[in-house]
């Protein structure tokens, strides 16, 4: 397969108003198989990201028009934009620039005169770490739980969309507490749990903690974080309602097959699905095999991905 042929490695936008800068950038880049964007200026820049969004972008600092400074501060104010990692580019006598290009939002700063091998592996780092952190936001965001921190206080440090839905979805037009957003304190029912694990033998241990239950059904599980005084809660929504006999009768199941379907959507393994139904794990797999026939699938991902579709 030719280097043609091949997928690329990412986007990468350039801006810079040094034509030999460009040229070298671009080539470079090209050979190492991203798509090359290129931008003269912060205006042109930030016109293409509206119609195309980079993976990363390296800015020169000293530009006409707009520099480096306000360009990167305008990309970090508009969410579409605020996550793409911007590596700035400098010369030696401008490094003092350097703390205030951080304090805008840049990652890492690349010295000229640039280095190609350098370049390449900075692009490379910076793009791996931004990948694994989208692909934790989109686990967040679109599995089965959804997360937030909080200090001692049960202050809220951080927490994804879908945790700010479990924690208002608690809220009742009775209640006191505000909507949830970073710097609110988190619902009183799920203080008061908080405060006793903090406040019990399992302080050390929150994991072993009997799990929160709403009233919605909803559920809540905590354990600590590296950071000092911050603990990680991960939020469950309450499990759908399961019409047994409509997903029997949909798929062509069996009634003990349509149960341990429900059971391993829910996220039980074959020993607990087993000793949910008074059965063998060998049984439980056994079934499984006849599921995933009927519903010509291999996994049991892909099945109950078919089911929750349905």
């Amino acid at each position: 397969m030719t280097l043609g042929n091949l997928p690329s490695n990412g986007t990468v936008m350039i801006v810079d108003d040094t034509p030999g800068n460009l040229a070298l950038l671009s080539d470079t880049l090209s050979e190492a198989n991203y798509r090359v964007l290129v931008a003269t200026d912060g205006y042109s820049a930030l016109e293409q990201m509206q119609y195309l969004l980079p993976d990363i972008i390296l800015l020169d600092v000293l530009m006409p028009g707009i520099d480096g400074f306000a360009t990167c501060r305008q990309i970090k104010a508009n969410p579409d934009t605020a996550d793409i990692p911007i590596l700035f580019m400098t010369g030696l006598g401008e490094l003092d620039f350097l703390l205030r290009g951080f304090g805008e939002g840049a990652l890492d700063y690349i010295v000229k005169p640039i280095r190609p091998p350098e370049v390449l592996a900075r692009i490379e780092v910076h793009l791996a770490q931004t990948r694994t952190i989208q692909r934790a936001r989109h686990a967040l965001q679109h599995g089965r739980f959804s997360a937030l921190t909080a200090d001692s206080a049960g202050v809220i440090q951080w927490l994804t969309p879908p945790a700010q839905e479990w924690l208002n979805a608690m809220a009742t037009p009775a209640s006191s507490d505000a909507s949830a957003a970073t710097g609110s304190r988190i619902p009183s029912p799920l203080y008061e749990w908080f405060v006793h694990i903090l406040t019990g033998p399992l302080r050390e241990t929150p994991e072993n903690a009997a799990p929160f239950e709403s009233e919605h059904g909803h559920s809540a599980r905590m354990v600590l974080c590296h950071q000092p005084d911050e603990y990680l809660f991960l939020l469950q929504k309450a499990s759908p309602t399961w019409d047994l006999e409509a997903l029997r009768a949909s798929m062509k199941l069996t009634p003990r097959e349509a149960e341990i379907l429900m059971w391993i959507s829910r996220g039980k393994t074959n020993k607990e699905v087993g000793l949910i139904l008074n059965s063998s794990p060998r049984t439980i797999n056994k079934h499984l095999e006849h599921i995933f026939e009927k519903l010509g699938v291999a996994t049991r991902a892909a099945a109950v991905a078919m089911v929750l579709k349905k």
